[in-house]
């Protein structure tokens, strides 16, 4: 049994407590808000995320939450016309072995936060922002900004895309700004109209924009994700908008997408960053996780599904003696970063080529997604929906 560390108390970093300390550890969460709590509003789940949540002990529980989906809806923003679906029932988890759903975002992290708590080996403490580490040959050490140091024998650095311990560990600088400005919202479904209150996620594509929607809470609420390609150059976090401004961005949108999107109220912008892929995410008994690994634009909404695979991955791979967990972190290193270096690229690439092209480039998309039949869909997808954690 060993003492490990982990800085950052979201998604990723419970995650990676929950399964380090099913292989026998201690472990202590290091928080730097003043509590744990998900910010955000939804998030997409596909099977992959459910493999890996059920080997933490907690899949049941975020299913009981979800919105199980009945289809993937590709839809021309500014035609109305519908180009694609993918059927996300019966045959879809018949063969990928777990549901494709969507949940707001504390409707995952609950789960994980209750079973932390609720494991003996786990220690959550908020309020401490951790700004560096230290090592020795035996031992890792991570320091608050109080000056208060944490030592174990690995420090696992889960704290997210603005991550201190990747700055010192890769030292890349700061995250690569996208361009991309995403405006979010979150409505009562008792607010939408009822011919619109439909149990898919549905994306509108349009000349570098894109608008997608589905139910969270259950299904009480509708989550609005607008996005522009408006070459934004400065990193933009939840700054509120005036709803006239949304509107404006999104001239050319048909017309039950506008009815949508007029829907929204108190809206937030963020402008979208993510960083190249890198090789190595460890230096001796120091290792990163999820967003401070391999930060990605959400195009293919696999950011948490990623981070959970993690977890899941180095909980394994670290039942193993105090001595032992260098080399560890070394081959879960390299367990993942070729999956989740694809997954960062192909993000890249559906928030251009697949989302945001204009004129003939998207009447040729239109025209290659209405040929797929649903298996031939499926087939594009199972590299990633699939399970790829043992």
């Amino acid at each position: 049994m060993a003492d490990i560390i982990v800085a950052g108390g979201g998604i990723g970093g419970l995650a990676a407590a929950l399964a380090i300390a099913r292989g026998g550890h201690r472990v202590t969460v290091l928080e730097r808000a003043d509590r744990f709590a998900e910010l955000g509003a939804g998030i997409q789940l596909a099977p992959n995320a459910f493999h890996a949540l059920d080997r933490l002990g907690v899949g049941d529980q975020v299913r009981a939450r979800a919105v199980h989906i009945d289809e993937l809806r590709f839809m021309d923003g500014t035609s109305g016309e519908r180009v694609a679906a993918m059927p996300l029932t019966r045959a879809y988890r018949s063969r990928f072995g777990n549901p494709y759903v969507v949940v707001a975002r504390g409707d995952l992290y609950q789960p994980l936060l209750d079973a932390c708590r609720a494991a003996a080996g786990v220690e959550l403490l908020s309020g401490r922002a951790v700004t560096r580490y230290e090592q020795d040959p035996g031992r890792a050490s991570a320091i608050t900004t109080a000056g208060e140091r944490f030592t174990g024998a690995a420090l696992i650095g889960a704290d997210g895309i603005r991550s201190a311990v990747r700055a010192q560990l890769v030292a890349d600088g700061r995250p690569r700004v996208s361009g991309h400005t995403i405006y979010r919202s979150v409505i009562p479904m008792e607010r939408v109209p009822e011919e619109l209150r439909w149990n898919t996620v549905t994306l509108w594509a349009g000349p570098k924009w894109h608008f997608v929607h589905y139910p969270i809470g259950g299904g009480t609420q509708l989550n609005l994700a607008a996005t522009r390609d408006d070459d934004a150059q400065s990193e933009v976090v939840g700054r509120p908008v005036g709803k006239s401004h949304v509107l404006g961005q999104f001239p050319r949108l048909s017309e039950t997408a506008r009815r949508l999107l007029d829907l929204g109220e108190e809206w937030r912008s963020w402008v979208l960053c993510d960083r190249d892929p890198v090789r190595r995410w460890t230096d001796g008994r120091v290792a990163l996780l999820g967003d401070a690994a391999h930060p990605m634009l959400q195009y293919a909404a696999q950011g948490a599904c990623m981070a959970l695979e993690d977890a899941v991955v180095l909980g394994r791979l670290l039942d193993c003696a105090a001595d032992d967990i260098p080399q560890r972190l070394e081959k879960y290193n390299a367990e993942r970063r070729e999956r989740t270096a694809r997954t960062q690229l192909v993000a890249r690439e559906m928030g251009t080529r697949l989302y945001h092209p204009a004129g003939e480039a998207a009447r040729a998309r239109n025209a290659l997604l209405a040929g797929l039949s649903a298996d031939e869909l499926y087939d594009q997808v199972a590299w990633l929906h699939g399970a790829a954690i043992n």
